[in-house]
This record gives structure tokens, sequence and C-alpha cells, in this order.
């Protein structure tokens, strides 16, 4: 990481409205300036249910860490099944 770029790595829970499921996650983020809010991204380690979900189409979630929690929004997975997750606004870990 960047000495402006923040972040965390580690066990996650996905809320989505159905069901909760634990994930891994390697998050990041930064704040913009130009728009002046904080961008959080990341990727979600392969997860066969958060599969299912997000190809049935739901895109939207909660993601939990330890330190923090905040909508989030799933994208299309590389070729290692991992989706993106991303948002804006206070991220789901702790910024210094």
């Amino acid at each position: 990481m960047t000495a402006t770029e923040e972040g965390y790595t580690g066990p996650a829970d996905l809320v989505f409205p159905t069901e909760t499921i634990p994930v891994e996650v390697d998050l990041r983020g930064f704040f913009q300036p130009i728009d002046g809010r904080y961008h959080w991204y990341g990727r979600v380690a392969a997860n066969e249910q958060v599969s299912t979900l997000v190809e049935a189409g739901t895109r939207g979630a909660v993601l939990r860490t330890p330190t923090g929690e905040a909508k989030a929004t799933l994208t299309d997975p590389d070729p290692w099944q991992r989706y993106r997750v991303d948002g804006v606004s206070t991220p789901p870990f702790t910024t210094t």
C-alpha cells in the first residue's frame, strides 16, 4: 500500500437481504479530494454462495468486517471467480 492508501485483508461477512455469507476480502481505499468522499474497493475471494446470488441478480449487500460495515456493490468476477466489491463514504475498515 502507498502512504495515502489504506485497507483491510481478512475475514468479513456479506449481508444480503436473504442471508449472511462469511467471506475473505482484500480491500483498499482512498480519500478523493475532487468529490470530497472516501472511495473503497477490493475483491471477495471465490465463494460459491456469493456467485449464486450475484449471478441471480443480487448486486447490493452490506460488507461487515471486525471493525465496521458499509453498503457495497458487487460487480463481475475476475477469471478466478473473485468478485469486485466497492463503495463510497465510510469504509468497512478502520482508517487513520
